[in-house]
């Protein structure tokens, strides 16, 4: 599942709850950052070798 998928999903289920400070969101993406950090990320794979790119 892509990042940006995963990323959205918890803020999906809140999407229409309405946050009384500007505090709630900021500790809400904190809880999410957190709990994604913990349990989903892992190491990306990279592909670029280093070599110089060259135009297409």
């Amino acid at each position: 599942m892509p990042i940006a998928r995963r990323a959205a999903r918890p803020f999906r289920t809140h999407s229409l709850r309405r946050f009384v400070s500007l505090d709630e969101p900021a500790a809400a993406i904190d809880t999410f950052a957190s709990a994604y950090d913990e349990h989903d990320a892992g190491p990306n794979r990279w592909t670029y070798d280093g070599s110089p790119l060259e135009a297409a």
